[in-house]
């Protein structure tokens, strides 16, 4: 299970999604790049580092749904600790997957899931090596990640981004609440939705400060409940914050 010597971080431009995918959503207000060197002023340069072992890091992902970070962490150490490579893993029985990672929660859920992940890559690629994808267009490598039984654009995009260097956004709880308070998601927008329309207007080199930066805030500042608009460095280019002003 160890991982592979990581890729450049400067994402390869076949990895640009298509036209059809990026539709042009681009907000008629304070562009990305200002909110992201607003953001650099609070929490650093936030360098992209991709560490290039895509399997552990699509286990690791299935693990953190619906859970919270240091649990599924914990859950993925068990389950390393428990199995010598992903091949015992996708052989061993559901029960003992679940009871190796029940700190992540949902482990009767999760734990078929994987063995079931872990052989449709085998059958299909007679292997578990998930480094092809980083040749592949990023529509095309995101396709084939949610063909894989319940991996959807999220768990997808944290693959390509995190170990891949691929410009795939994910979207969680924290990026998608600070994008929709920004303006840069529409009010009705879905979360599986605003992964493509945020793709649309982040360039790919900024794509991962974009999801670092704004899940920081989301955690610190603009939290779901009481969000600190008073100390917010983002005040002069936050429609919801400047509509709050003019309603006091």
């Amino acid at each position: 299970m160890s991982a592979t010597d990581p890729p450049s971080s400067t994402p390869d431009p076949r990895h640009r999604a298509t036209a059809a995918s990026r539709p042009d959503t681009r907000p008629a207000h304070a562009g990305v790049a200002e909110i992201l060197r607003l953001l650099r002023e609070v929490y650093g340069e936030m360098p992209w580092r991709p560490h290039g072992d895509p399997i552990s890091e699509l286990i690791l992902t299935i693990l953190s749904q619906h859970t919270a970070d240091t649990n599924s962490g914990r859950a993925f150490a068990n389950l390393i600790s428990a199995y010598p490579d992903w091949d015992a893993v996708r052989a061993a029985a559901a029960a003992g997957i679940a009871e190796a990672t029940r700190a992540a929660g949902l482990s009767t859920t999760k734990a078929p899931r994987i063995k079931q992940v872990l052989q449709q890559i085998r059958d299909e690629r007679g292997g578990y090596d998930l480094g092809f994808l980083r040749e592949l267009p990023l529509d095309a490598a995101r396709a084939w990640l949610m063909a894989l039984p319940g991996v959807g654009p999220k768990t997808a995009a944290c693959v390509l981004l995190f170990a891949l260097g691929m410009p795939a956004l994910p979207v969680d709880t924290h990026v998608f609440r600070v994008a929709t308070r920004l303006g840069l998601l529409p009010a009705k927008a879905t979360a599986d939705a605003a992964h493509g329309i945020l793709e649309a207007i982040v360039a790919p080199e900024q794509v991962y400060r974009f999801h670092v930066g704004l899940i920081k805030h989301g955690r610190h500042v603009c939290r779901a409940q009481r969000p600190l608009c008073g100390a917010c460095v983002l005040n002069g280019v936050c429609p919801s914050s400047l509509a709050a002003k003019r309603l006091t």
